[in-house]
């Protein structure tokens, strides 16, 4: 689904510190992890992947269709209401059907949550609005970043079982970006890593 050839990136103001450098890569179908320490280019490989971004050196191939990087930590974002959030995301089981994101709105505990401006919402619960965007997409390509960060346990065994389902797709990439392999995905296979270094 994606191939990464000499794959790399620096900020315009210096062109000379690259922030990626030299990756070479393919990403299919299930769950593929993107581990590495902090300032090692994670977020950056993330937005390359989703088309935010553009390589300054190497070639990246990816197969036409949407990918989904959700962000709802963006300022921008704090106005609005969550619930009208997750539906600008375009989401096409949530118009196909309004009441499909209510098993997960009650896992994750955001029932009472959801009608609230962004800016109201934790760190946490902000993260768990951009899980259920994930979950409702069915995106070809997802994209997520630190998936278990800032979360209770109880939404972590939610999120684990939604990448478990990803895992064991054979149509859907799931790309997930954090520190290490996170215990939480002891028991998925996971379709690859790709290691940034420390």
């Amino acid at each position: 689904m994606i191939e990464a050839r000499g794959l790399g990136w620096a900020h315009p103001d210096t062109p000379d510190r690259p922030v990626l450098a030299g990756l070479t890569f393919t990403i299919g179908p299930g769950l593929t992890l993107v581990r590495g320490g902090e300032g090692r280019g994670k977020t950056t490989l993330l937005r390359l992947l989703a088309g935010d971004l553009a390589p300054g050196a190497g070639a990246l191939v990816r197969r036409p269709g949407r990918a989904l990087r959700p962000s709802p930590a963006d300022p921008a974002c704090d106005p609005q209401r969550a619930r009208d959030w997750l539906l600008d995301q375009d989401l096409p089981a949530l118009q196909a059907d309004p009441a499909a994101a209510d098993p997960l709105l009650a896992a994750l505990g955001l029932v009472e949550h959801i009608d609230k401006p962004m800016f109201m919402l934790s760190t946490g619960s902000r993260r768990k609005v951009g899980l259920l965007a994930a979950a409702l997409a069915g995106a070809p390509l997802t994209l997520l970043d630190q998936p278990f960060a800032a979360l209770d346990a109880r939404s972590c065994r939610v999120v684990a079982e939604l990448l478990a389902d990803a895992a064991a797709s054979s149509t859907r990439a799931w790309v997930i970006a954090d520190h290490g392999r996170s215990h939480w995905l002891d028991d998925i296979a996971l379709a690859g890593v790709i290691d940034l270094g420390d």
